[in-house]
Order: structure tokens, then sequence, then C-alpha cells
């Protein structure tokens, strides 16, 4: 005897949908620029994020405020590549299918200079 619960048949369980994050390596490679902009005195926290298909890495001058960077890991449609994307506050900088070349790119931007 076969119960069958609710008027719509079963569906087949769907796939679970694939989060978005960094590897230790792309990771080790962000948090190595970071800890030298820390040291340096620039930048002062971060924050992790990840939502379906994507994963944000935001740097903060504290952690009062908004982010002054974001490097963006982005699924891209049907395929298994990613794209990296840093932005600021108003706009994309540089975006790439590299983490190196954006974390050149973000090492090479204009610094504050203390006298």
């Amino acid at each position: 005897m076969n119960i069958i619960s609710g008027s719509s048949p079963q569906k087949k369980p769907s796939k679970p949908p694939k989060l978005g994050y960094f590897d230790r390596a792309e990771l080790s490679l962000i948090l190595n620029t970071y800890s030298r902009r820390v040291a340096a005195g620039e930048w002062r926290d971060y924050a992790l994020d990840h939502i379906e298909g994507a994963a944000f890495f935001s740097i903060f001058r504290s952690s009062q405020e908004l982010p002054l960077y974001t490097i963006e890991k982005k699924r891209l449609k049907g395929k298994d590549r990613w794209l990296f994307i840093l932005r600021d506050r108003r706009k994309n900088l540089k975006q790439g299918a590299r983490l190196v070349d954006i974390l050149e790119y973000l090492n090479n931007l204009p610094r504050l200079v203390n006298n």
C-alpha cells in the first residue's frame, strides 16, 4: 500500500545552489595584500560574505564605515569559470579572470602619505 501525501506529485530533489567562495589559495593572496596595508595603518577591518554564485571580501578603514574596496568572485553563467571584480564605493575599478591581476591593480592604487 502506498501512502500519498498532498495533491502534488513528488519531484526529484534538486541540486542545492552552488555558493560562491574563495578557495584557500585565493584567500591567502588576498590576506597577504590586506595584512601589508593593515601593518601600514591604512586598513583596519574586513568582512567575508557569499551568496549563490558569488563571494565578497570587503575592506574597511574602520568597522563603522562603508567598505573602501570590495573584491568579488562571481560565477559566469553556465560555466565553471569565475570573474573577479574590484569595486570601490562608486564604481568597478578592474575586472578579470585572474585574482592576481586584481590584487596587482589594488596594490598600485595611490596611497595616503602621512607626514
